[in-house]
């Protein structure tokens, strides 16, 4: 006997609370883009520039002794936060110690970077430094306007090839869900507070192949069944490819999510916003190819009678083979 997530037949109507669910989506949105602009980003030392140090020690992490020896230095904007790894041993306790770009110069000077351990010694005399990062302030500048490019970019190409791939329509409604799975990511992390780097957008932009590919499952499914129940009402087409499709939506994310427990839990403090950004991007790109792309697409309508031209408000499914 084969293991099946759900009936081989399902019938569930996953369009009855459309109004509920697309309109929590744009509630959703636009109180991500408000914590965007009021809390903010807590960017790392990619996109700010500066110099990060790791310490490691057997005694205790006290952010508050760190913060009093360093401030006499006058070093500007000092961050420095604990870390808290389920993997780490008992007498293993991590912190990070964030310095920004000194006023005319690219980083962090050497010797800089060698007082700030010294003083650090003198709280700690057991104290290490596994590793030293530093940003200038001009790179930073450039990775953060790449990353934009690189973003904009991927939803550009994607747009374009649903566009050929199922006409405007399709298109709308899977950038729509593009848009949708970027902004909650940005929302979670400005809500949480999790540092945003390059790994962040690495993450972002890996979001954007999943979800698309989930969406264009159930767009391929959605336009054989339109050529196939061409009298059927919309709704209830979208509603047979959607449950047609759960089986294989279902396995493909539960699997994904697994594996990125797995890494989130185990995989170490210096992967988890990476993980944590594909495993959120995960859920809500699943979501979002059903409640956000397809009532896109239910809202601009199609037009399934190939002897009408399309007038805007739809698109032609008759002469579709491939």
């Amino acid at each position: 006997m084969r293991l099946r997530l759900v009936p081989q037949e399902t019938n569930f109507d996953f369009f009855r609370l459309r109004k509920v669910t697309f309109g929590g989506s744009v509630i959703a949105v636009i109180a991500s883009i408000v914590l965007w602009l009021v809390m903010g980003l807590n960017f790392g030392i990619d996109f700010l520039g500066g110099t990060t140090i790791r310490t490691e020690s057997r005694v205790e992490v006290n952010v508050g002794a760190y913060r009093d020896a360093l401030q006499p230095l006058n070093l500007g904007d000092v961050s420095i936060t604990e870390v808290f790894d389920p993997t780490f041993a008992d007498d293993q306790n991590v912190a990070m110690v964030r310095i920004q770009a000194q006023d005319g110069a690219e980083s962090v000077t050497p010797e800089v970077i060698a007082l700030v351990e010294d003083v650090l010694r003198t709280v700690d005399p057991e104290i290490t430094f596994p590793s030293v990062e530093s940003v200038g302030p001009k790179v930073s500048g450039e990775l953060v306007t790449t990353a934009l490019i690189a973003l904009a970019a991927a939803m550009a190409a994607m747009l374009f090839y649903i566009w050929l791939r199922f006409e405007w329509q399709f298109a709308v409604g899977a950038v729509a869900a593009l848009v949708h799975d970027v902004v909650l990511t940005i929302g979670i992390f400005s809500l949480l507070q999790i540092r945003f780097d390059l790994a962040t957008i690495a993450a972002l932009l890996t979001v954007l192949g999943y979800s698309i590919n989930d969406t264009v499952v159930l767009f391929d499914r959605l336009r054989e069944n339109l050529i196939k129940y061409k009298k059927t009402p919309l709704m209830e087409v979208m509603n047979r490819s959607t449950n047609e499709t759960l089986s294989r939506t279902l396995m493909t994310s539960g699997t994904t999510i697994v594996a990125l427990l797995a890494l989130i839990i185990l995989g170490g403090d210096v992967i988890r916003g990476f993980v944590f950004a594909i495993l959120w991007g995960v859920i809500v790109g699943t979501y979002s190819s059903v409640y956000v792309a397809k009532n896109v697409v239910l809202m601009l309508g199609v037009n399934r009678d190939p002897k009408k031209p399309d007038s805007g408000a739809g698109t032609q499914f008759g002469n579709i083979d491939a």
